[in-house]
């Protein structure tokens, strides 16, 4: 992963980012599936819990940024090692968002939790959930292994997360149209559906820094997007 120094004590402080970015990785994907549980099962519990463990993120990219901070002072990096840094404090921002993302989906628990809606308003949200966890799990995986003949597929499941995204967009939309009583329980899964598809973003920006850090170069940039939930339009008549 690095070259290995003369200074011992270098080595130590990079192999402990490294580490650091595993445990954030571990705890974001807790996070994410521990928020999707409690939405389907009306876990209020267990909402909470994850609202509160975002906590545990937010002080381990702290922790990321200022050992960071003082290894660059100290070792003044060159090169790969000055990448791998600037890359951990890049993903450790990613993890960080992620788990706001999995606080953001539990908070709806409680309002959703109020009036018990049928299970099949969950089956999209979980779907969906399952894709983006595979992602970050995978790119995650990537980090660990730095096999980068393997990010561009990570990068191309995001393009399946937003086409699964758009038909939730819509399936959604239709259980409204349906039956006004499922506007402000679907109106708040379709805000988790958002944030789910926004973690596999993050997922992707991850691989693209890894990309960085092994080889010295950008992935290209002009990624297209297909997240089409925004031409998505109502009949005026109300009717499917």
């Amino acid at each position: 992963m690095y070259s290995h120094h003369t200074v011992r004590a270098y080595d130590d402080e990079l192999t402990y980012l490294t580490r650091k970015i595993a445990a954030m990785g571990g705890h974001a994907e807790r996070l994410v599936d521990q928020s999707v549980a409690a939405l389907v099962n009306a876990d209020v519990s267990l909402a909470r819990k994850v609202i509160e463990d975002d906590a545990l993120l937010d002080e381990a990219q702290r922790e990321i940024d200022d050992k960071s901070i003082l290894v660059i002072a100290r070792r003044q990096p060159m090169a790969g090692d000055l990448r791998e840094i600037i890359g951990t404090i890049r993903i450790a921002s990613d993890l960080e968002r992620v788990g706001d993302l999995a606080k953001s989906v539990a908070k709806r628990v409680m309002v959703v939790a109020e009036g018990r809606q049928p299970i099949s308003l969950f089956r999209g949200i979980q779907a969906l959930a399952e894709l983006a966890l595979t992602q970050l799990k995978e790119v995650l995986d990537v980090y660990a292994s730095r096999s980068v003949e393997r990010i561009e597929f990570v990068r191309d499941r995001d393009n399946e997360i937003d086409a699964m995204y758009t038909s939730l967009f819509r399936e959604l939309l239709t259980y409204m149209m349906e039956d006004p009583r499922n506007i402000t329980p679907c109106t708040h899964l379709l805000f988790c559906a958002k944030n789910i598809e926004r973690i596999g973003d993050h997922a992707t920006n991850i691989a693209e820094t890894i990309y960085y850090v092994v080889t010295g170069d950008q992935m290209p940039a002009d990624r297209p997007k297909e997240d089409k939930s925004h031409r998505v339009t109502l009949p005026a008549d109300g009717k499917k």
